[in-house]
């Protein structure tokens, strides 16, 4: 998800880490520093710890990040995540993740509030976005960013929208689904494959062992027919991916992954407006549309089974 959000942050949100940074490029954006002088702003690579920051403002925008998704977005491409700084504060961020040579993924899209409407945010856009090369770039993009990406070169596919609330039982889940193991990922990575543009094994081996982190699968004939996670984050459940075979399999995957919900716990879950079988699951449990983004491409998007697709992995990271 890539908003501009209104959300205060606190002052010291801002201040950077003590780690060593690698600079990218020293680039035009300039704002007066903590001494009244005129700083410029300085665009890094973000190290792990360094993304921290980015996942507190995230959360500061009500996006609600997973507890440890710092820990799996970070590594699947190290050298896509940016920060900007004027000094030693940090003002700006994005990723742009590159899955393959011809898809990559844009988002934490994000400037500090005493920072907005000075260019930061754009000057650290401009040299970022060229770690993507050639590739055809996705993005999650609020509605009203949309003429801004539009201007840059994305054109809108499809909605995508928030579900959330507390889900509804619907009776014992079905024996067909089976918690994941080590000896499933051979298998999921390939049915991942069909559902998401580029192949991510390295990036799905830790989103399905992360800590917190629940992953269920679907199999049928010994075949894997669709899988599930849910992970815990900072004001609800987040289920994603959620790629299924068909509505049945859909269902049983959703009833397993909150099984073990408290009945004050919510969950929220986000679905490309085009699956309908998606949003009515989600409605048959209880779930009601929160908020919407929009999903968009600079290019030819690498063909997948979009029917399967219940419930994307993260407006993150795609």
């Amino acid at each position: 998800m890539n908003p501009l959000g209104k959300a205060p942050l606190p002052r010291s949100a801002g201040e950077a880490p003590t780690s060593e940074a690698t600079p990218v490029a020293a680039v035009g954006g300039q704002a007066a520093d903590h001494n009244g002088g005129v700083a410029e702003l300085t665009v890094i690579n973000a190290s792990l710890e360094e993304w921290h920051q980015a996942a507190e403002w995230a959360a500061a925008e009500g996006w609600n990040p997973g507890n440890d998704d710092v820990a799996c977005f970070h590594p699947t491409d190290p050298a896509g995540f940016f920060l900007g700084r004027l000094g030693t504060r940090t003002v700006s961020a994005i990723s742009i993740v590159d899955y393959s040579q011809h898809y990559a993924f844009l988002g934490y899209y994000l400037v500090h509030p005493d920072h907005r409407r000075k260019g930061l945010g754009l000057a650290t856009w401009r040299t970022a976005l060229p770690h993507a090369g050639a590739r055809t770039i996705g993005l999650d993009a609020v509605p009203e960013q949309q003429s801004t990406y539009a201007r840059s070169g994305f054109t809108p596919a499809h909605q995508t929208l928030r579900y959330a609330g507390r889900p509804e039982r619907s009776g014992t889940p079905a024996a067909s689904v089976v918690s994941v193991t080590s000896a499933h990922l051979d298998a999921i990575a390939a049915y991942d494959r069909k559902c998401f543009p580029a192949d991510r094994r390295g990036f799905l081996t830790r989103w399905l062992t992360a800590a917190g982190h629940t992953g269920y699968a679907s199999v049928r004939d010994g075949h894997i027919a669709g899988y599930g996670v849910i992970r815990p984050a900072r004001d609800s459940w987040r289920i994603g991916p959620l790629f299924a075979d068909t509505v049945r399999d859909a269902e049983a995957l959703f009833d397993s992954l909150t099984a073990h919900l408290g009945p004050e716990d919510e969950v929220c879950l986000d679905i490309p407006e085009p699956q309908e079988a998606a949003r009515a699951l989600a409605t048959s449990r209880g779930l009601t549309p929160q908020s919407h983004t929009v999903r968009m491409y600079t290019g030819p998007v690498p063909p997948t089974r979009a029917e399967r697709t219940f419930g994307v992995t993260s407006l993150e990271l795609g």
